[in-house]
């Protein structure tokens, strides 16, 4: 019994110095062949046999074979179980928890009892947030907290100072967002807007609106009341 554990250590400890060497030569090859590809973060095996997962950028996914002879861009997909694994991957990667998100920088609208909550980042000048935010304003008992997010134009730059300036914050938003009043010339620090700026471009939105729920869920793109209430009904913290 001691000598078959002592064999498994040592074969384990093998095939770990394998791996290691596996990922070295991959690093090295990628590296001199292509310089200007960013620090590679990690190699990893794949379900598919000869192939590795090359992780840059934190969460852009390439695929190479064990020689980092060929890089290939795009989605791997499970026939059988008919998932996109690339999918799946880039969603754990880039998965962000609820309690991390930078409230601070964001103001809070609440109806009814506010207990359910989501957070929204939000360009001003986003047609398709505008449509997102009529659709909430019909979900009750619930707080959404608002990030502004001007990627748009500097327009989008300036109504977001505005608005993070006026007295009223939650209200001049939704005057401009749902009933097209334009929001009063304002100034204050508005820094915040320039830290979810910086804040998005690491978290990977790419547009507005972008929604999140407590269990972490990410949704790109206005949804419609339906949807609302349905990931409000099914996040948990």
């Amino acid at each position: 019994m001691k000598l078959l554990k002592t064999l498994l250590i040592a074969l384990l400890a093998a095939v770990s110095v394998a791996a290691l060497a596996q990922e070295a030569t991959i690093r090295k090859n990628l590296a001199e062949r292509l310089p200007n590809l960013p620090a590679v973060d990690e190699v990893s095996k794949t379900p598919m046999p000869g192939i590795y997962e090359v992780r840059i950028n934190h969460s852009d996914i390439f695929y190479t074979d064990a020689e980092g002879n060929y890089l290939i861009q795009g989605s791997m997909i499970d026939t059988k179980a008919r998932v996109d694994l690339t999918e799946q991957r880039v969603e754990k990667l880039t998965a962000i928890s609820f309690k991390d998100l930078p409230l601070k920088d964001a103001f809070t609208i609440v109806r009814g009892n506010g207990k359910r909550k989501l957070a929204v980042f939000e360009d001003p000048n986003c047609g398709y947030c505008k449509r997102f935010e009529r659709d909430l304003a019909k979900i009750d008992n619930v707080t959404v907290h608002v990030f502004l997010y001007p990627i748009l134009s500097a327009d989008s730059g300036e109504k977001s100072r505005d608005i993070w300036c006026a007295k009223d914050k939650g209200k001049a938003f939704l005057d401009w967002m749902v009933r097209d009043v334009t929001p009063a010339k304002a100034n204050c620090d508005a820094a915040a807007v320039a830290r979810n700026f910086e804040y998005g471009k690491k978290a990977r939105i790419t547009g507005t609106p972008t929604i999140f729920f407590v269990d972490g869920s990410r949704v790109p793109g206005a949804i419609g009341t339906a949807q609302i209430e349905k990931q409000l009904a099914e996040a948990k913290p």
